[in-house]
């Protein structure tokens, strides 16, 4: 059931309090698979995906252009601060990284400055992005 639902990583644990009829095999396979079938009824299912925080420092001029290319790319800009620069913490999926920054350095010129913050799983929600604990 898991296989035909193309679920990878994942496990079900059905208990069974014995009511004294015996099932047989046959029936203990339907009992646990309807259980189980129920369960994921109710389950929200996300794909966590291994990225990084990417910490992008530009000034007023560039942030248009930065916030285009993310756009593009549907990244998740986690947080914005504005001071005398703009600084945007951006989550981006591990595949992307290579991309991003020729994207980066093109798009503004080379005025961007970028660094690595820390390695992360991560998965977007109906509730939003939600960021897994290492």
């Amino acid at each position: 059931m898991l296989r035909g639902k193309k679920l990878t990583d994942v496990f079900v644990v059905v208990t069974r309090y014995f009511g004294g009829t015996l099932l047989g095999t046959g029936g203990l396979v339907r009992a646990y698979t309807s259980a189980a079938a129920e369960a994921l009824a109710h389950t929200v299912i996300i794909t966590k995906i291994h990225g990084f925080k990417l910490k992008i420092i530009t000034d007023y001029t560039g942030l248009g252009k930065i916030q285009y290319i993310l756009g593009q790319r549907g990244l998740s800009v986690l947080d914005t601060v504005y001071t005398d620069k703009v600084e945007l913490t951006v989550l981006v999926p591990d595949d992307e990284e290579g991309f991003l920054m020729k994207e980066l350095m093109e798009g503004t010129n080379g005025q961007a400055m970028t660094e690595k913050t820390e390695q992360c799983w991560f998965a977007e929600t109906e509730e939003g992005i939600k960021i897994f604990e290492q």
